[in-house]
């Protein structure tokens, strides 16, 4: 009977991940390339960026794409772009399996911490959620690797614990080292863990622990993060001093944030356009659009889940936990706290829902592991009251995953996530121009990874043009500017994200004789004009 049990639960917990998987696949060729999500790229194609790599001999080998980012993904991603390509199903299908994997681990974290029934609980709520399926699939923050390396990390501890054994300890941190390497906010999720451990199983940690095994998890740690720890000693630690500003000014703007994370409300309008921008809407094409239209219909297009009351319930419920589940919840609790507050007093950082994810999977733990402590206290009654409300909060979040769902048919990408990037490459590849100018941001990147370095990409922002700018700089930029066959490229006005860059190049090229003179504008995939292709010639003589 009790392997039946198992057997049941275990399958629930990979229908959920099925589920999850299929809701990915149905988004993955929906919008646009985003330019923090095609940063994997940087190193591999031309024009080739990186902030810092080590040397061996002649060759380099970068480490860094930024300060606090690094570039563990590229390596990972680049034999996936050498054999599949760079098209937006090799980006975005690795991040959505990661996803995935990292609703698997946490299903056999909670299982071997908290019992099978707070495991399944939380698998379906993780899986389910609106935000983590979106941020995993596009994966701009990055956060799919951070989950992964994260939970991983936890999972290898549990073992550690169960076994002894010093291979999983060493695991363990060399998957947290890894995950500062991928991105060094991932300190805001390690000292919460820290020291929500600390704070619940201080006896379990102080038995555990000898100077070997310290010396051991040091060293492994020191191992997994070792590329930011020597671009950190080459920058003098530019990473944390560029973090390391506080204010609570920002404090109002990511409660709201926090909250939309939630509620599942926050990425509406971000990476979607939304229906009043969209004079020509898509009609549904098949059966999973048709349907999807129909259930957001009949639903009335929500935008918000249950998830929000889900954890105020979660944590009236708290008092029925004993224990080990007390011990859970408040592990939980304690770890977003301490993450949450350095996020949001992080001056600069933590505003967005990429940077709030962060925090999952510890809402769903709290959430799953309160309900099924309730559900053994609350008599005959307490499973099916428990199953009827995890049903409602999961149903609440397909039913807003849909939305997004909709959204992206109907209305397509949002400026940010604009498909117009697929033509606009297909037309400058066509023209094969001797140099292309990129003059606003979101273009670059994106035109890198899907042309592999095949066009010859430059930056028309830099040096921007203004008053009191250098000789040199001005001479640099009259060269770009009367660069035969050259090709500029930027948003249309209502698009742009720096509109003053627009105006200073023309304002620059017609004090030195030369006037814009347009080629093309390239619209997304509903028509919306979302490019402009022009170059500069000299003006007419008066």
């Amino acid at each position: 009977m009790r392997f039946q049990t198992e057997i049941r639960e275990r399958v629930i917990a990979a229908t959920a991940i099925a589920f999850f998987l299929l809701s990915g696949m149905a988004f993955i060729g929906s919008l646009g390339i985003e330019s923090d999500e095609a940063l994997p790229a940087g190193p591999l194609y031309q024009p080739k960026y990186w902030y810092y790599a080590c040397h061996f001999g002649h060759a380099r080998i970068p480490l860094m794409h930024m300060s606090y980012l690094g570039t563990l993904k590229t390596w990972i991603w680049r034999p996936i772009f050498h054999y599949w390509g760079t098209g937006v199903w090799p980006l975005r299908f690795p991040a959505l399996l990661a996803g995935a994997a990292s609703i698997w681990i946490f299903y056999r974290f909670l299982r071997a911490t908290v019992g099978t029934r707070a495991a399944v609980i939380g698998c379906a709520i993780l899986a389910a959620d609106s935000q983590y399926l979106l941020t995993s699939t596009f994966d701009w923050g990055p956060v799919a690797l951070q989950h992964l390396l994260i939970g991983a990390g936890l999972l290898s501890l549990v073992k550690f614990h169960q076994s002894s054994k010093s291979v999983w300890l060493a695991a363990a941190f060399f998957l947290f080292g890894l995950a500062l390497w991928d991105k060094t906010l991932a300190a805001w999720m390690l000292s919460g863990l820290a020291i929500a451990a600390l704070a619940t199983v201080p006896r379990q940690i102080a038995a555990a622990w000898s100077g070997r095994r310290l010396a051991i998890a040091t060293v492994a740690f020191l191992a997994g993060a070792s590329p930011m720890v020597f671009s950190g000693m080459h920058d003098h630690w530019a990473a944390l001093r560029e973090n390391a500003g506080r204010s609570v000014d920002e404090l109002p703007g990511k409660i709201q944030v926090l909250h939309n994370t939630l509620d599942g409300a926050g990425l509406f309008g971000y990476m979607f356009a939304e229906d009043e921008r969209t004079d020509a809407p898509r009609p549904a094409a098949n059966w999973p659009e048709r349907l999807g239209y129909r259930v957001a219909a009949l639903f009335g297009h929500p935008q918000h889940s249950l998830q929000l009351w889900a954890c105020l319930l979660a944590l009236a419920l708290a008092p029925f936990a004993r224990g080990r589940d007390l011990r859970a919840i408040l592990f939980a609790l304690v770890a977003m706290a301490v993450a949450w507050i350095q996020m949001a007093t992080t001056r600069g950082a933590g505003g967005s829902v990429h940077h709030t994810i962060l925090l999952w999977p510890l809402p769903a733990m709290a959430m799953a592991v309160s309900f099924a402590a309730a559900s053994r206290r609350l008599g005959r009654a307490g499973i099916p009251a428990v199953a009827i409300m995890s049903a409602l909060l999961v149903g609440s979040d397909v039913i807003v995953t849909n939305e997004y769902f909709r959204d992206s048919v109907r209305n397509g990408g949002s400026r940010t996530w604009s498909d117009a990037l697929f033509p606009l490459s297909a037309d400058l590849m066509a023209r094969r121009p001797s140099a292309v100018y990129c003059a606003d941001w979101n273009i670059i990147e994106s035109l890198r990874l899907l042309d592999r370095g095949a066009l010859p990409l430059r930056s028309g922002m830099d040096p921007a043009p203004a008053l009191g700018m250098r000789l040199a700089d001005r001479d640099w930029l009259l060269a770009m500017i009367s660069t035969p066959d050259a090709i500029w490229v930027t948003h249309i006005p209502a698009f742009e994200f720096f509109p003053a860059i627009r105006l200073r190049l023309d304002a620059f090229a017609q004090d030195y004789g030369f006037e814009r003179r347009l080629l093309r504008v390239i619209p997304d995939a509903h028509g919306r004009p979302t490019f402009e292709l022009y170059r500069f010639q000299k003006a007419a003589a008066q």
